[in-house]
């Protein structure tokens, strides 16, 4: 079982046990697509032993890194014992499951492009590729949307003209197949929130969100329409006010397709920091640069922010999940997001925060506050071996 997860600007993949999906026996990924580094990092389980190896290589954009990637993973012996290919899917409107790669859903996927031209066509060139260099193999897409199908009616308004809804125009919510492992893996820790309570999930990373579940269901997400609002992220602005675009219009003559640029690859923690995009060397920067201050302040600002509003939509919160590179690997930020969140019962302990523990709040706070490396591709894994198993069977 082979699972894809194409970014931005890298690839993610990983080999599992076609009989159980959380038996990982290969991943890695190509990483700074479209710039130069570009590499291949595969990492092999064998026997409770790892190996680790790096490749440089050359790839313009993601259709020669997936061609590339595709005849490498085509070499092991390990792809041939494969027997179908699972890929991350950003954006499927209003589907809610899983679905097997027809000629149909390819199309519509072309179609919905627009919706979210950022990672659709480049998940689509995976898919091509794999379909074209190995026909014989079934593909299935997991869509990070089907996590949010869930919330009611008024999360998913947009206040503009109601015309609008008829073209799919609403609230989406992204970050689903992360948000999908969380509660399973709060579910397999015995935290009763993830059935019956309250729950709020930090997704924090170059892309970064949260989302409201109340009784094992998504009522709520910080990013909307596209992956670009809610939150500051690493590059992306998140929410703005939309006269700025008619600003910038006026005054910059900027086009649709400069202020799309602008929003999703120059803003964010690098837009403001004009240095960097990683929060590590904003951190590492802060003392000395106000303007990487100013990042580091406004993100940790922000995620505080939605959690407050999270609360008061759930009417309370038993518990907090951090996920996400920078949710799992620092505790400076985690600290700094929950400074002040007494009032809510979010207290933490600052040596289980300082070693990332899997449990970092206080015993004096009413609220678990835990740290859960997130695992997509084994969620990608396992609807791929359900879905192709549902299908054998009827």
């Amino acid at each position: 079982m082979l699972t894809l997860n194409g970014g931005s600007s890298s690839i993610r993949f990983a080999f599992y046990d076609a009989l159980d999906a959380s038996t990982k026996l290969l991943d890695g990924k190509i990483d700074r697509i479209g710039a130069s580094g570009t590499t291949l990092t595969v990492e092999e389980m064998q026997h409770g032993a790892h190996s680790r190896t790096t490749t440089p290589m050359d790839a313009a954009h993601h259709r020669s890194a997936a061609a590339f990637l595709m005849d490498r993973l085509g070499s092991l012996p390990l792809f041939r014992s494969i027997g179908a290919v699972g890929h991350r899917v950003v954006h499927g409107m209003k589907r809610s499951s899983p679905e097997r790669v027809t000629p149909d859903l390819l199309a519509e996927l072309k179609r919905i492009t627009p919706y979210d031209p950022e990672h659709l066509p480049r998940e689509i060139e995976l898919i091509e590729t794999v379909s074209r260099l190995h026909p014989e193999l079934p593909q299935v897409a997991c869509f990070d949307t089907a996590f949010h199908r869930t919330m009611p009616r008024l999360a998913t308004l947009l206040p503009i003209p109601r015309r609008y809804q008829s073209k799919g125009v609403q609230r989406y919510g992204f970050h689903g197949l992360s948000y999908t492992y969380l509660m399973a893996e709060l579910a397999r820790l015995g935290d009763p929130a993830a059935a019956h309570g309250r729950v709020i999930l930090a997704h924090l990373g170059n892309g970064a969100s949260l989302a409201a579940v109340r009784a094992g269901k998504c009522i709520d997400t910080s990013m909307g329409f596209t992956p670009a609002a809610g939150l500051v992220m690493s590059t992306r602005s998140g929410d703005l006010d939309p006269g700025i675009m008619s600003f910038l219009a006026l005054t910059e003559s900027m086009d649709a397709a400069a202020y799309q640029k602008m929003v999703t690859h120059e803003s964010g923690l690098l837009g403001l920091s004009e240095t960097s995009s990683d929060i590590r060397d904003l951190l590492a920067r802060e003392a000395d640069d106000v303007r990487a201050a100013e990042a580091v302040a406004l993100f940790c600002y922000q995620v505080k922010k939605w959690i407050g509003s999270f609360a008061a939509a759930l009417g309370g919160v038993d518990t907090l999940v951090f996920a996400g590179g920078i949710g799992e690997n620092s505790p400076t930020i985690r600290a700094r997001i929950c400074g002040g969140l007494n009032f809510l019962g979010i207290e933490l302990n600052d040596a289980r925060n300082a070693q990332s523990a899997a449990l970092v709040s206080a015993e004096s706070g009413s609220v678990a506050v835990r740290v859960i490396r997130t695992d997509e591709e084994s969620v990608i894994a396992g609807s791929t071996i359900r879905l192709l198993k549902m299908g054998a069977d009827s």
